[in-house]
């Protein structure tokens, strides 16, 4: 599906196969003299061709045309390489673009997402699966981008739209959103998503996410935003709302996480298996691994932030990550 949300904004509507995501949200901005496609789905084929006859539908030259990558996700960065020509600039936060340019692999079965895993009960024989089938890891870009770094206060000017960066880390380090003030907009990326929740995942001790995207909920809150412009799914009306909505959400899920642990000390896998989800399996073993793997993800993240709260505190067990209830929530 391409439509026109305003005079010269787009969104193509780029399906996801096999991903509970279903779909990305793919906006262009067009101008007499220069396009900009915000964010365009997977490597993959079926990607590939929605949105490149989405374009043509549009019009849009792609010798013409620049990139933004909300973030670094293989959803939202996976097709630039393909698309972009010779006369094309590619951006991305400046806290995500170093992905591409390290030595190291993060998705590998040797990278520090697999070791730390380990340490929080992934069973080792998922973990395998889990790195081989993971879309980071599968769908990504077909070659290397040199992504030109985006700050909090950098703009891109076209046509009627401006377009200012914010600096909204939680969902990935280096996430930004997009902040049109004279129209009233916000592209919000994986942000602020209106028919499902953001995945707010920690697979290190270096970093606490889900305070970073709290803090970074509090940041946009208050912004004029008629109509917010999410990564996935549906248009966000009621933007305000919505984010206070996410914010108890989160608070609600922590605490949940508190009286899980209040049960007996856990590492954050077992942690995940106890904890409530909308997906649908008649239990965590029936979980998908992936799905595992991402709830694990935001198990750790969650309690991290419980731990910085001195909610709850670690221990280690042999090489596993252990947890306990210190009284008191949210």
């Amino acid at each position: 599906m391409t439509e026109e949300i305003r005079p010269n904004l787009f969104r193509i509507v780029v399906p996801l196969p096999d991903s509970p995501l279903k779909e990305i949200n793919s906006y262009v901005v067009v101008s007499d003299e220069r396009n900009l496609i915000i964010d365009t789905g997977m490597n993959r084929p079926e990607c590939k061709e929605v949105l490149a006859a989405g374009l043509k539908e549009i019009g849009v030259d792609l010798n013409e045309t620049d990139f933004v990558a909300t973030h670094l996700h293989a959803d939202h960065q996976g097709l630039i390489s393909t698309f972009m020509t010779a006369n094309s600039k590619a951006y991305m936060g400046e806290l995500d673009s170093p992905t591409f340019r390290g030595t190291s692999n993060t998705w590998s079965k040797d990278g520090f997402m697999e070791n730390y895993a380990h340490r929080s009960g992934f069973p080792a024989d998922e973990l395998a699966a889990s790195m081989e089938n993971h879309p980071g890891f599968k769908y990504s870009s077909a070659r290397t981008v040199d992504y030109i770094d985006l700050k909090e206060g950098d703009s891109f000017e076209i046509g009627e739209y401006k377009l200012d960066v914010m600096h909204t880390p939680g969902h990935t380090n280096g996430h930004i959103c997009l902040y049109e003030a004279n129209q009233k907009l916000l592209l919000s990326g994986d942000h602020v998503l209106g028919d499902i929740t953001p995945n707010i995942a920690s697979w290190s001790d270096e970093e606490d996410p889900l305070n970073d995207y709290l803090a970074s909920l509090e940041k946009v809150k208050d912004l004029d935003v008629e109509l917010c412009l999410p990564g996935h799914r549906s248009l966000i009306h009621n933007f305000r709302e919505r984010v206070e909505e996410l914010i108890e959400h989160h608070h609600a899920r922590a605490n949940e996480v508190i009286e899980i642990l209040q049960q007996g000390n856990k590492n954050a896998y077992d942690t995940a298996g106890l904890m409530t989800w909308s997906i649908r399996a008649n239990s965590w073993d029936e979980f998908p691994v992936m799905q595992r793997w991402f709830a694990t993800g935001e198990a750790i993240a969650h309690l991290r932030y419980v731990e910085g709260k001195g909610l709850v505190s670690r221990q280690q067990e042999g090489d596993q990550i252990v947890y306990q209830a210190e009284g008191g929530r949210l």
